[in-house]
């Protein structure tokens, strides 16, 4: 079986660590989750790391949810809950660990996909991006702490829009938000992110760390909070039967 993730050294105290479900567009799967949050802590745990590069193989950064998988995914609530705290653990991961993590985003980037892009402290795309959060429109619930994250960075009017209408955007749009770091050509985005990786590897460690500490602490709370509801939400809406029919004809 082809692993869903894959990591690899560049050097400079930077790790690449890349989505390699291309054939799905780097949809979610519950074997996915597992190997990113594997692949995070590792990093933060390895001393050698000063930063990750979080990206994707193929056309798309991620596509969300693979919706192939709903049914699996909504058999059962226990096995339902466990699911949407393993995507809670991502964040949890990427937001809250001492590793600074740099997005190399290129294609859609939607649902969970979009989430991580804000999870990321630097998020670089191509000028082709295309975003947005389909949850609402199929029953279910954005997850990642975008309920948090999301209205700071854009307001609180543009992220209802965002959500609730699940409106498309793209990457200027998102640079204009605060949403992305920086916008470049397609055949940019991965130098430019090791780049930037690079950059921030090389500055002291414990500063960076402890900026991310108290940056992280600033939503307190109010991170964890936003989360524990997410879940509850996302929770009732893929166990919710009308949810199972809009899945089926969204695909």
């Amino acid at each position: 079986m082809t692993a869903t993730v894959l990591t690899d050294d560049a050097g400079e105290g930077v790790r690449i660590i890349t989505l390699n479900r291309p054939h799905r567009l780097n949809a979610i799967v519950p074997a996915l989750l597992d190997d990113l949050i594997a692949a995070l802590q590792a990093a933060d745990r390895d001393p050698t790391v000063g930063a990750i590069v979080l990206t994707g193989a193929g056309r798309a950064f991620c596509s969300g949810d693979d919706l192939k998988e709903f049914g699996s995914q909504s058999a059962d609530p226990a096995a339902t809950r466990a699911y949407i705290e393993r995507i809670q653990d991502v964040t949890r991961a990427m937001v809250l660990g001492d590793t600074p993590v740099i997005g190399a985003i290129r294609g859609w980037a939607v649902g969970g996909g979009l989430e991580w892009v804000i999870n990321c402290d630097f998020a670089i795309a191509a000028d082709a991006t295309r975003c947005f959060f389909p949850e609402i429109s199929l029953g279910v619930f954005v997850t990642g702490g975008v309920t948090e994250l999301l209205p700071r960075l854009v307001g609180l009017q543009r992220a209802r829009t965002l959500i609730m209408l699940g409106e498309r955007f793209d990457a200027t749009q998102a640079h204009a938000w605060g949403l992305l770091w920086k916008v470049v050509p397609d055949d940019a985005v991965l130098p430019e992110a090791l780049a930037l990786a690079r950059r921030i590897a090389a500055l002291p460690r414990g500063p960076v760390r402890d900026l991310r500490r108290i940056l992280a602490r600033r939503a307190g709370a109010g991170l964890d909070a936003a989360m524990a509801a997410e879940t509850e939400a996302t929770v009732r809406g893929f166990l919710d039967p009308e949810t199972a029919g809009r899945v089926a004809a969204f695909g």
